[in-house]
């Protein structure tokens, strides 16, 4: 099971900093999709981490259980 990671405004929706899901066949769309539906995120703007680097939120890019999956809310540079 991959590790999903939940961070600002986006983990107060969840109510959860993290939880393991099974992601057999997701790629990182999928898993978007699929969270944003379990949680109502659809008004959020996601920016999506991949084991630490960030990705396109429409990825194709195939997950594997070891993988961890970082939804951060919008941020500002500095």
């Amino acid at each position: 099971m991959a590790i999903i990671k939940y961070y600002g405004a986006i983990a107060e929706a969840t109510q959860c900093n993290e939880e393991h899901i099974a992601v057999a066949d997701l790629n990182i769309s999928d898993c978007v999709e699929l969270l944003s539906a379990k949680y109502n995120l659809n008004a959020f703007e996601i920016t999506v981490a991949l084991n630490q680097n960030l990705v396109d939120i429409d990825s194709t890019i195939k997950l594997t259980d070891s993988d961890e999956i970082a939804l951060l809310p919008p941020f500002a540079g500095g």
